[in-house]
């Protein structure tokens, strides 16, 4: 079984560090989902018996790395979506864009829309027809010797919000040729899920998880 970094676990949460490529529910008949390699180590750890359950409670795209929470019981499930409605969870990015901001930070408000004939998400200043609302907040890090380095605050989460509105601020991230990008990355694209903080579902403790960026991202500024 390939070897996947596990950040957290206990009996209601198990936290891993999800490479490039890997999609985290939903992958073809001929490939291992994020979903089914949780499930076959909690399996083989404590040797269950029959299905193990495993909730999926949010996502990343395939080419995104970082932590990537699951539930272990429904009840964690129930109570961990309800902090994702409630927008009391946070979600931290770290991203390599090939372009500086003009602004070393800010919030970026668009309308996105989804075309899931091509799977690419449009953002728009203005309100459109069946558009959602895209809200982060950005700050410049520093300059690396791909890009510049951006942190990022999702406030909305919607599929391939940060890397839509990123490209049209003009900073598409480093190898995500989908939206603009003319450089490519070792694995995946540079972005990553660097850091999740939320209340534990049955705990009265905060889980605060950084998630350790993969090996082939250029030295970050100090």
């Amino acid at each position: 079984m390939a070897s996947i970094p596990v950040l957290y676990e206990d009996n209601h949460l198990l936290i891993v560090n999800k490479p490039a490529t890997w999609v985290v529910q939903g992958a073809a008949a001929d490939q291992l989902s994020l979903l089914d390699w949780g499930k076959a180590y909690l399996k083989e750890k404590y040797h269950k018996p029959g299905n193990v359950y495993l909730g999926v409670v949010s996502r990343l795209d395939s080419w995104v790395t970082g932590a990537v929470p699951f539930a272990r019981t429904s009840k964690a499930a129930a109570r961990i979506n309800e902090q994702l409605r409630e927008s009391t969870v946070l979600k931290l990015y770290w991203a390599i864009a090939e372009a500086k901001p003009a602004e070393p930070s800010g919030t970026l408000v668009h309308w996105l829309v989804r075309d899931d004939r091509e799977a690419i998400t449009r953002a728009f200043a203005r309100q459109q027809p069946q558009s959602q609302r895209g809200e982060l907040r950005y700050r410049t890090l520093g300059e690396t010797d791909r890009g510049t380095l951006l942190e990022i605050e999702l406030i909305t989460g919607r599929k391939h919000q940060i890397r839509a509105q990123l490209a049209t601020l003009g900073c598409p991230i480093v190898g995500d040729r989908k939206y603009g990008a003319a450089t490519r990355m070792e694995e995946g694209i540079g972005l990553h899920c660097r850091r999740l903080a939320f209340d534990h579902p049955t705990q009265e403790q905060k889980i605060d998880i950084v998630a350790p960026l993969p090996s082939y991202w250029p030295k970050l500024p100090d």
